[in-house]
């Protein structure tokens, strides 16, 4: 009984360590946005909020914000379609190479930014694409795919087929089975893989951002901002916002992913 005990706080103590070396930077940085000095020193001087207004209201930072916003809700929808038709056929259709085609699927997630941002950046110059937001887009639409060919395939996996088989035994067709069945029974996986797609492609893999070329994201504000130290307070600012930002969608997706989706009730 004290053996488990001991492990228990052993682990418990671990999982406290590991949690701290992931989040205090984070909430460091979080801390120095309210600084009321621009001299970022611990302890801080003082607490203010007057450096919100400049970087909410700083054009170059609406700009990017705005293309941050739209490469990610691009790449969501083409996550979305690619991922559930993905995970739809993966799921349904017995082939052979179907179990390495999972894994060349969910692989992307598991390479180097630098890696896939290094071969897309070779595609696109040996095809002459000019880089733009659609590079960005294709780019995070590689790992975005990832999440939602997960989330929904787990949830088919989790489904009954007898549903589907019950559906057609009642006289239903494709399309109504569909429609009254299986996308009920994933609906949530889909919002849930929907909003982890867009909150990983809003904080965007910058290694990748920067190798399809482009020039005006945040990733690419916040660095260039950095460089010349001039606005710290207002990345600060920022990278605050966008914490907040990614949290909301990832704590929505959470919830959903509680539920069982088996069947919705009216």
């Amino acid at each position: 009984m004290s053996e488990r005990r001991s492990t228990r706080v052993a682990l418990g103590v671990w999982v406290a360590l590991v949690l701290a070396f992931l989040y205090i930077p984070i909430a460091v940085i979080c801390l120095y946005a309210f600084n009321s000095s621009n001299v970022q020193s611990w302890p801080i001087a003082g607490l203010t909020t007057k450096w919100f207004s400049p970087a909410i209201h700083n054009g170059d930072m609406q700009q990017a914000l705005w293309l941050s916003l739209k490469a990610a809700g691009l790449a969501t929808v083409i996550a979305l379609l690619l991922g559930s038709a993905a995970s739809f056929g993966v799921h349904r259709f017995h082939f052979f190479g179907r179990e390495a085609i999972s894994f060349l699927l969910v692989l992307p997630i598991a390479l180097p930014g630098i890696i896939t941002g290094m071969a897309l950046n070779s595609y696109f110059t040996y095809w002459n694409v000019n880089f733009g937001l659609w590079t960005v887009v294709i780019a995070h639409s590689t790992f975005c795919v990832v999440v939602v060919y997960n989330n929904v395939i787990a949830r088919l996996r989790r489904v009954p087929g007898s549903l589907t088989e019950a559906s057609m035994d009642l006289g239903a067709d494709g399309w109504q089975t569909f429609r009254y069945v299986t996308f009920p029974s994933i609906s949530t996986a889909l919002i849930s893989g929907g909003l982890l797609a867009f909150a990983l492609s809003f904080d965007e893999v910058i290694v990748t951002t920067f190798t399809v070329g482009a020039r005006n994201t945040l990733p690419t504000w916040i660095f260039s901002e950095i460089q010349r130290g001039q606005e710290l307070p207002q990345v600060n600012v920022v990278v605050f916002l966008i914490v907040l930002l990614t949290i909301i969608p990832v704590a929505l997706a959470q919830r959903l992913t509680r539920e069982s989706g088996i069947l919705r009730t009216e």
